[in-house]
């Protein structure tokens, strides 16, 4: 796994095995990011990462100059590696907080520019995820919530729905306020 964009960019990032994660694959997380540039002016921006894994996103957007980036896991190996690679990167600006992120959103009060979500493909309450960050108001005045999951599952018919892209088994739907 590596850092695609920014100042630690080309850095590798070694996990170590036996995490319950399925990481991001670096050809996803350009495409992405490639998108989100056009968007996005990444030294303003305040990012919230649920189902933060081995921190792969937050690590993209904290190279990439965030204002905040608050990643949300509640796996102890996990907080654990993020905890060090954010010590070795020195991304100051990266908030750990060991949590499931559906009590997270639940007691959130902050709002965020951009939330990303990659939760297990195939949990039951991932349907839920948009309307549980639209109704608590968390992405500010042109923001987005993207979510990372499997092709088949669909959001296309939820209100705030914008598009999504698909990167080989990766896909990820883009949502905005109505």
């Amino acid at each position: 796994m590596r850092i695609i964009g920014g100042h630690s960019q080309r850095r590798l990032i070694k996990p170590p095995r036996g995490l319950p994660v399925r990481p991001t694959t670096d050809k996803a997380k350009e495409g992405l990011f490639n998108i989100l540039n056009n968007v996005f002016d990444f030294g303003a921006v305040r990012v919230l990462d649920l189902f933060a894994g081995t921190g792969s996103i937050s690590y993209e957007f904290a190279s990439r100059g965030a204002v905040e980036v608050v990643a949300v896991e509640k796996h102890p190996a996990c907080v654990r590696f993020i905890r060090q690679v954010k010590t070795q990167f020195s991304f100051d600006q990266l908030m750990i907080v060991r949590a499931d992120a559906f009590r997270f959103l639940l007691q959130c009060r902050q709002s965020f520019d951009i939330v990303f979500a990659d939760p297990p493909y195939g949990l039951e309450e991932m349907g839920r995820l948009p309307d549980l960050v639209f109704s608590r108001d968390l992405i500010s005045h042109g923001g987005m919530l993207i979510i990372e999951h499997s092709s088949d599952t669909l959001f296309d018919k939820h209100p705030c729905f914008v598009k999504k892209r698909n990167y080989s088994r990766v896909t990820f739907s883009f949502f905005e306020p109505a």
